[in-house]
């Protein structure tokens, strides 16, 4: 087996890993990733001891204990393009002898978790609901970059995706994603069943218009009224589809739930959701 170019895999001076500054004994197989940096601290606050906090760029990380089981929280920031770090990264610290930089040879398969804000499509999806991604809606592309991306998506439902939404050819082929089947077993009943557009921005990919106009200006609706097989698209946000589909193709196990904070159809927000993501953030480490 080939040692991996440090030009591809770059370790630090310190022995971490290139973005995320963190060791490979750092690494909890129980991972929390949340969007905003500031809510490390928030999610770390729940467990009884801490090893360690390191923050990089906007790559915050706290390794430490919840109820005797060991668990890392770490920030991702915003998008796509930043999961595509994050896992990457993650898997070569699981999976990746720094020393010799060759793949081992046991797989570790890690349990990642995203805890998120969302915003709803349909009516009845009430703010403060807790929605987890069965299916994640890649439309930022990220996926399309792999070898395999067709070993890990739902091709009826994605065909028929494009068709309903005439979705342009200039735009990213868009992926759907599943997530782990034991984390939906571990939450299922206590959250709305998920299927989740990620898109790669907050203004026109999701549809809202300030001073430029939109490509596809009929999208909230078309993806409001889109039905596969009785699941229908049921809320935004801009994470999750690379999370489930980079999960599913390095061999990890990875869902993403989210509260609603805001709803596209009534025109509704709730900007003080503190309650309610304290109340998710103690139910998902319960659960995870």
């Amino acid at each position: 087996m080939n040692a991996i170019a440090p030009s591809e895999l770059i370790i630090n001076s310190d022995g971490s890993v290139f973005h995320l500054h963190i060791k490979p004994v750092e690494l909890a197989e129980t991972v929390i990733l949340v969007g905003d940096p500031g809510r490390v601290e928030l999610v770390s606050s729940y467990f009884d001891s801490k090893e360690f906090t390191r923050s990089s760029r906007e790559f915050v990380t706290v390794t430490g204990s919840y109820k005797g089981k060991r668990i890392t929280v770490l920030s991702t920031g915003i998008g796509t393009d930043n999961i595509d770090i994050v896992l990457n990264e993650l898997d070569a610290l699981a999976n990746i002898d720094f020393d010799t930089r060759e793949p081992k040879a046991e797989h570790k398969r890690l349990r990642i978790l995203r805890i998120g804000t969302s915003g709803a499509i349909q009516p009845d999806i009430p703010l403060g609901s807790f929605v987890l991604s069965h299916i994640s809606v890649g439309c930022d592309g990220l996926l399309n970059w792999y070898k395999g991306r067709e070993m890990v998506t739902i091709k009826e439902m994605e065909d028929a995706f494009i068709k309903h939404t005439n979705w342009l050819d200039t735009l990213p082929l868009p992926y759907f994603a599943k997530a782990s089947s034991s984390i939906i077993d571990a939450l299922s009943d206590v959250t709305v069943k998920g299927v989740t557009i990620s898109a790669s921005g907050f203004y026109a990919p999701q549809g809202r218009v300030l001073r430029l106009p939109l490509s596809m200006p009929e999208m909230i609706s078309k993806l409001e009224s889109f039905r596969f097989n009785g699941e229908r698209i049921t809320n935004f946000e801009m994470e999750g589809s690379a999370i489930a589909g980079l999960s599913t193709l390095l061999g990890h196990d990875a869902a993403t739930v989210c509260c609603i904070i805001a709803n596209r159809h009534l025109h509704e927000s709730q900007p003080n959701y503190g309650s309610y993501i304290r109340e998710l953030i103690q139910l998902s480490l319960d659960r995870i």
